[in-house]
Formats: C-alpha cells, sequence, structure tokens
C-alpha cells in the first residue's frame, strides 16, 4: 500500500507587497501554490498510490472568485480519473464557515464533516481513515477524544489539523498531545498545520508534512509531502520536494573583508550548499550582511552599494536561478559604538532606542502597534503605496531602526575617515 500525505497547500495564498521590489518574479511567486500542487498529483500519478491525504487548510481562506476552487477540482478531476481517491480534512484557515463558496468535488473525494469525527473503511486496502474538519476558524478543543477507536484487523489512520501542545509561529488550533494520539492505537496519524517538516514520533508514525511550497522568507528550504510505503504492517516514508520557488536566508559576516570586489565571492560560497539538487527551482534569498567593516564608509558615500553588489553576484549564478528578496544590514561601524551610546544627541538617542527594542519585545510591540502603525496607516492614499514600509510583524520595526541606525552610523564612519 502506498498514499500520500500532504496538508497547508494554501493555494493563492496572497504575497502582499511584492510590487516594490523591482525585478520580482511575481507571477512565479503568485502561481507556485499552484505549480506545488500540480506536481503533487503528477507524482500521485506517477508511483501510482493508493490514496492522498490532505490534512488541512488547502485554502489560505475565502476566495475572491471561483478561480482557486475551480484549480483545486480540476486538479482532482486528474486523480478521479486514476481511481486514486482522496480524504481530507478542513483546518482553520478553510474550515467550513469560512469559505462562502462552494463547488461539487468529483466522486473519489471524501470531505470529514465538522459534527463529529467519522471513520472511512477502504475494505480492499483494510484501511480505516478517521478525521475531523473544523467548523469554524478558531478551534480551541482538543479533537482526539471524539475520534472513534481503532478498527481490529485494519491499518488506521487519524487526519487532524492541530498545533499539538503548540509550535513557534503557530497559533494554537485543536491543541492536544503526543501522549494523547499515542494513547489512540492508530498505526499512523496525518498532521496538518504546522509548516516545518517535523516527524513527531516513530511509533505510532506522528508526521507534519510541512507545507507544499513556502510562501515568505521565514518558510525556509525544501518543502513537500510524505510518500508512505505500509508492506507487513512496517511502514516507511519519504520526504518529497514538490516547491518550485525556494526560499533561503543567507547571513555574511564581513568582518575582514577586504572590498566590494571580494563581497560577491562571499556570497557564491554561502549560497552553493544550497543549490545541489535544486537547480530547476527559482531561488528567494534573504541575504543579512554582518560584521565590522570598513565597507561601511562605502555604504555611506553611496547608499544602496552593498546591495547592489549582492544583486550583481546573483546573476553570476549559473547553476540556478537566484532571485534576491532582500537585503539586510546589520552590520557593526569601525566606530565605538558604546561610546557613541553616550552621546547626548540625536544620534546617540537613536542607538540606545535600538539597544532599548532588541531587549524589550514588549516595548517593540506597542511602538509598532501604537505609534509607527498608527501613522503609517493614517497616511493619505496618494502617499501610502508600495513604497511606504509595511509592518508584517513588530520585528519590521526593529529592521527599520537598525537600517536607520546603520545608515547614521555609516555617514559618521565616512566623515571620519575624511578629517
Amino acid at each position: 500500500m502506498r498514499f500520500i500525505h500532504a496538508a497547508d497547500l494554501h493555494l493563492d495564498s496572497p504575497l502582499r507587497g511584492l510590487a516594490r521590489y523591482e525585478g520580482a518574479p511575481v507571477e512565479r511567486l503568485r502561481t507556485a501554490t499552484r505549480g506545488a500542487f500540480a506536481r503533487l498529483i503528477d507524482l500521485a500519478l506517477a508511483e501510482p498510490v493508493d490514496f492522498v491525504l490532505l490534512a488541512g487548510d488547502i485554502y489560505d481562506g475565502d476566495w475572491q472568485d471561483f478561480h482557486t476552487g475551480l484549480f483545486f477540482r480540476e486538479q482532482l478531476v486528474r486523480l478521479d480519473r486514476a481511481s486514486i481517491r482522496v480524504f481530507m480534512v478542513q483546518g482553520n484557515h478553510d474550515a467550513q464557515g469560512v469559505i462562502s463558496r462552494q463547488l461539487s468535488l468529483p466522486p473519489n473525494v471524501r470531505v470529514f464533516g465538522s459534527r463529529g469525527a467519522e471513520t472511512r473503511r477502504l475494505e480492499d486496502l483494510s484501511v480505516a481513515i478517521h478525521g475531523r474538519s473544523f467548523r469554524n476558524r478558531s478551534e480551541d478543543a482538543d479533537l482526539v477524544p471524539s475520534y472513534p477507536d481503532p478498527l481490529p484487523g485494519f491499518f488506521n489512520i487519524g487526519l487532524l489539523h492541530t498545533s499539538l501542545s503548540g509550535r513557534p509561529g503557530h497559533d494554537t488550533y485543536a491543541p492536544t498531545t503526543v501522549a494523547t494520539l499515542a494513547a489512540k492505537g492508530y498505526d499512523y496519524w496525518a498532521l496538518g498545520h504546522v509548516h516545518c517538516r517535523e516527524q513527531v514520533l516513530d511509533s505510532p508514525r506522528i508526521v507534519f508534512p510541512g507545507n507544499l511550497q513556502g510562501r515568505h522568507a521565514n518558510e525556509t528550504g525544501p518543502k513537500g509531502c510524505e510518500l508512505v510505503r505500509v508492506e507487513a504492517g512496517r511502514i516507511a516514508s519519504e520526504f518529497m520536494p514538490l516547491d518550485l520557488v525556494r526560499w533561503d536566508q543567507i547571513t555574511l559576516d564581513l568582518t575582514g573583508l577586504g572590498g566590494l570586489d571580494t563581497l560577491g565571492a562571499a556570497f557564491h560560497e554561502a549560497l552553493a550548499p544550497r543549490l545541489p539538487g535544486a537547480g530547476d527551482l527559482l531561488h528567494a534569498v534573504r541575504v543579512t550582511l554582518t560584521g565590522c567593516t570598513d565597507l561601511y564608509g562605502s555604504e555611506a558615500a553611496h547608499p544602496g552599494t552593498l546591495e547592489a553588489a549582492i544583486r550583481a553576484a546573483a546573476q553570476d549564478v549559473a547553476a540556478a536561478e537566484v532571485w534576491i528578496e532582500q537585503v539586510r544590514l546589520d552590520l557593526t561601524p569601525p566606530l565605538d559604538r558604546d561610546q557613541i551610546a553616550q552621546r547626548q544627541d540625536a544620534v546617540g538617542e537613536l542607538v540606545r532606542l535600538v539597544d532599548a527594542l532588541r531587549a524589550d519585545p514588549a516595548a517593540l510591540a506597542a511602538l509598532a502597534q501604537t505609534q509607527v502603525g498608527g501613522l503609517l496607516s493614517a497616511l493619505p492614499p496618494e502617499v501610502a503605496g508600495e513604497e511606504v514600509p509595511r509592518l508584517e510583524c513588530d520585528a519590521d520595526l526593529l529592521d527599520l531602526l537598525r537600517d536607520a541606525e546603520a545608515t547614521v552610523l555609516a555617514r559618521l564612519a565616512a566623515a571620519g575617515a575624511r578629517t
């Protein structure tokens, strides 16, 4: 028996702010979630598998129109024509109370209801699949106690969208524990919601496959699904990458770097280990430059110099297509920063503010929400265009402040070099 376990497709997930990136491959980024799902269908047909499990968050939210639903249905029809069954639950993003538009799905698809857990018996395979969907986005109850007991003589699978006992960066939904899942007596728990692949437990097998396609710079590395084989009750699974756009973050320490001519070489060296086996992908890379360097002076004299050097180096990569999503500066100037922090002027105040907010997340959140966020939201429409910074999270404000500090200190360093 073979099956695919996937989750968190987030089809047509909106990618905000792309227009502010000049030269961004906007269309490829916007269609990547669809492409990854189409590759999943290709994999299911090529194996071929006996069935496909989808553990919630097929959609990112209510459809703007029917195109998203029609694309999903079209791919399921491909499986139907090959007699491959599909079993799915709905999660917080695509709960029954969230999706207002509806399309009938092909006959090979079974969507578990939300009123209570249900069991689907596959008599030909001696497999029992148990599942329950979210009724509304906010599901704060443990759903596992409502799941049926395992069927004797069957390979029992639990299909569940859950945060378990919590995972960093993910809201808490349908919380439960590993012990609760293990006590249920199932052979395999097919989980969804967490976007990082994780084999939580080997026996019983409890797995988050992660999402099919990374959607931003914080969803890094290969993304895909689990291809599971079961023989004589023994489970063997393999992660299958399906992403079309792979997000990466690279930090370059420029301490002791000789000059701009060596910056590109340092970038190539850091990027190279990420390219083998992924040459057909678009690599979307966020680069952070750190360290104490005399290149501060070059950046001060001509702001954007370091970013341009990194983008030029990306153009020279022959082994893969690379797009630089962003270059962040977290450099230390060739100045005594602690001494500057003692200055009783605007420069010293800025350095002290950055240090204070780094050490106090609550103060950073308050500043982002009550002051800066309010100021940005109050900008008139003719001003609030794509060039205005967007605070998607509190850390974005800290990045803005660090950039401001870097610019100011770079200019001080350059001024010192001229005197």
